[in-house]
């Protein structure tokens, strides 16, 4: 299988499926003697494992990360960082209902057709838990982008029509299941969501990234433009539906005139409709994204599908699955974007040699 890498010089290739008995990655590139703390590594996984509220999934995995190679006596070696996550808690039978039908919008008939196969195992390759294996490496990249003064933060400012306002408190993220910056909105959202669940539904949603004191001149003017990669880097992420940064479709409405940046004499900028990004290269100013994520496919009530020989069936959601997928991927966007900043900025110090 293909695509199952990410990165130019940080790179980051990962392994395994959802019902098999691990995942795990390597990562290329990371430079010798970088102190790095496995308890930050694991912190970031516990924000995405299962079961940690009742707005998520209830699968128990610890996501315990068991690092193999690359890191020796807290530092990093310069070698490859091999690591592996041993899944604990999987209950195949929940999915022999649909060995031989498809889900409505999920993977199942499109991996199918393409490769005469699947893993029909909660989703197998296509399953989102492949996604913790991108925290192990985005939270090596946030150790690493930490330590030259680069932050990143991402919190949920959306869930179906609930939408977050002007008042943001980063303080508040991590104080409530939802992740969002707001208490008095996370609990309108939270409330939601779990009513969404009574109903056997699921509600889409969408998450806010901020890259603060990110250097001018990360990028390149053509085919491997900052945005573009960070559009890659959002859109490979199951259930993301769209991408947008700084103005975004705003800016549909606006004119030249009210759309520009204007400069102050340090270089930074009075607006920041680019989101930090022009030409396809930051300038400077904080890179603001916006990701927005589906509801999640499998809804318990029945559905019209068909099954591998063309037949109408019925299908109904069975198993543990998010009612709203946008509060565990919050570590997820963080760490995508960390891996791509990192990747850039490795690339920048390769030019200026």
């Amino acid at each position: 299988m293909a695509g199952s890498s990410f990165g130019t010089l940080f790179k980051l290739s990962t392994f395994g499926e959802s019902h098999g008995p691990a995942i795990g990655g390597v990562i290329d590139g990371v430079p010798a003697n970088i102190p790095l703390s496995i308890e930050d590594i694991q912190n970031e996984l516990d924000r995405r494992k299962p079961g940690q509220s009742a707005i998520v999934t209830q699968r128990k995995e610890s996501d315990t990360v068991q690092i193999l190679s690359g890191i020796f006596e807290g530092k990093t070696t310069g070698t490859p960082i091999g690591f592996v996550i041993h899944n604990e808690d999987q209950k195949s039978k929940d999915y022999s209902h649909i060995k031989d039908a498809y889900r409505p919008s999920h993977a199942d008939f499109t991996y199918d057709k393409k490769y005469g196969n699947r893993d029909y195992r909660g989703g197998g390759r296509s399953s989102a838990r492949e996604t913790a294996s991108r925290v192990v490496a985005g939270a090596i990249a946030k150790q690493i982008l930490e330590n030259i003064g680069i932050d990143i933060v991402a919190y949920v400012d959306q869930v179906g029509s609930i939408k977050l306002g002007n008042e943001v408190d980063y303080n508040e993220i991590d104080n409530n299941p939802v992740r969002c910056p707001n208490g008095d909105v996370a609990s309108e959202m939270e409330a939601f969501i779990k009513s969404v669940k009574k109903e056997g539904d699921t509600i889409g949603g969408s998450i806010k990234c901020e890259i603060n004191h990110l250097p001018p001149g990360l990028g390149e003017p053509v085919f491997d433009k900052l945005h573009a990669e960070l559009g890659k880097a959002m859109l490979s992420i199951n259930a993301v539906k769209g991408f947008e940064y700084g103005s975004g479709f705003d800016a549909i409405a606006m004119r030249g005139s009210e759309h520009n940046d204007l400069f102050n004499p340090d270089g930074s900028t009075k607006t920041n409709n680019s989101g930090g990004i022009q030409g396809g290269i930051s300038n400077g100013m904080p890179v603001t994204m916006r990701i927005a994520f589906k509801p999640v496919a499998t809804i318990i009530p029945e559905q019209d599908s068909i099954n591998k020989d063309g037949e109408m069936v019925k299908v109904a959601g069975k198993g543990r699955h998010d009612p709203c997928v946008v509060p565990r991927a919050v570590p997820i966007v963080e760490a995508m974007a960390a891996i791509t900043i990192l990747d850039f900025y490795l690339r920048n110090k390769a030019v200026s040699l």
